[in-house]
């Protein structure tokens, strides 16, 4: 299981709760609840419907799924195994997940490296192949 924890940390009242806010993801739905769960969220918490129309689905979830946390349960998360990842990574794993969901069937498409989510000959921090784009761009 990968879960994922960005450093957005967006200033925000929600509700009383006055805080820096950050996303909290994973590689599936399933794998995000289980382990939000296991950090104390909510389920009614899970953002998973975008307020764009067109924003595209996943299973009927929206490509942007996530939490939102507030420092607290960013720093627990990460204690508890969630990778913490730059927000321009976030981007990089939606921008997977868009692909990932235009894909008509049949089609003959690498996977993304598993388990950070990369693919497109752009690999995130943490990826095995990112040591190698590196080294090429030197």
């Amino acid at each position: 299981m990968t879960v994922y924890v960005d450093n957005f940390r967006a200033p925000a009242t929600v509700g009383r709760i006055n805080a820096r806010w950050s996303h909290l993801t994973a590689d599936t739905v399933e794998e995000l609840h289980e382990f939000a769960g296991r950090l104390g969220q909510r389920r009614e918490w899970f953002q998973g419907h975008c307020k764009h129309a067109k924003c595209p689905t996943l299973d009927g979830v929206c490509v942007h799924f996530h939490y939102d946390v507030v420092d607290g349960k960013r720093t627990a998360a990460i204690a508890m195994g969630a990778t913490a990842i730059d927000l321009r990574d976030m981007g990089a794993i939606i921008a997977v997940r868009r692909r990932q969901a235009a894909r008509e069937p049949g089609m003959d498409m690498p996977e993304p490296c598993q388990p950070i989510g990369c693919d497109g000959g752009f690999h995130l921090r943490g990826c095995c192949y990112a040591t190698a784009d590196q080294e090429a761009t030197r």
